[in-house]
């Protein structure tokens, strides 16, 4: 099996993990994963439980369709992804509940949408970075997203959802898996008396797990 087939594969199984487990729904999300010579990336209108490897988009560098199906309307978000962080090697969208719910919060920190709650969230999501809302498929979303992307591997796009950047597709979705999980945290921790986690041990995690 080539690594293309084996990466098809791979971008397959886990749209269906993430669609079995609520994560994803409908045609919402779109994955991506990096090739030497381009990326593979879900189709547009594409349910993530149901992908057909053989069908996947196949991109250029530039994010042109080299063939497959046509690619999800958000292409440019991966492609700002892929641009902005040499070591991207896979990029993970979704509209997952609670990280759409928290997106929709007023009074976010745009440079850190999350209060360090957990020891796993500053080493696994870091610095989420908040970009304003614009509608899907804006051109000026492609640009939001891409002034951050170099500084933070995790954005959340304010009431529409997450993006997550990873080394390796498997490394993309459990961030992503992470960044859910602490959404539905904030959201539970709401009004009540909270004890984060403070900046010397944040900034010690940091040091022993550098993103």
């Amino acid at each position: 099996m080539s690594n293309e087939d084996r990466l098809r594969d791979e971008l397959v199984v886990l749209g269906r993990s993430l669609y079995d487990r609520g994560l994803a729904h409908g045609s919402a999300g779109n994955l991506s994963v990096k090739l030497s010579d381009g990326w593979l990336m879900s189709p547009t209108n594409s349910c993530l439980g149901r992908l057909d490897p053989a069908r996947l988009s196949r991109l250029d560098a530039q994010g042109r369709l080299v063939d497959g199906d046509a690619p999800s309307k958000e292409t440019f978000l991966h492609l700002a992804m892929y641009g902005e962080r040499a070591t991207c090697g896979a990029v993970v969208h979704l509209h997952s509940v609670h990280a759409v719910a928290v997106s929709c919060l007023d009074g976010l920190d745009p440079q850190d949408a999350f209060p360090p709650i957990t020891a796993y969230a500053v080493m696994q999501v870091g610095q989420l970075a908040l970009v304003p809302y614009f509608p899907p498929g804006d051109p000026a979303l492609a640009e939001a997203v891409r002034s951050v992307a170099s500084k933070h591997h995790s954005i959340l796009l304010a009431n529409h959802g997450p993006v997550v950047a990873g080394s390796s597709l498997s490394a993309a979705v459990g961030a992503m898996e992470e960044l859910e999980q602490t959404a539905r945290l904030v959201l539970l921790l709401d009004g009540h008396r909270t004890r984060l986690l403070d900046p010397a041990q944040v900034a010690d995690l940091q040091r022993r797990f550098p993103g």
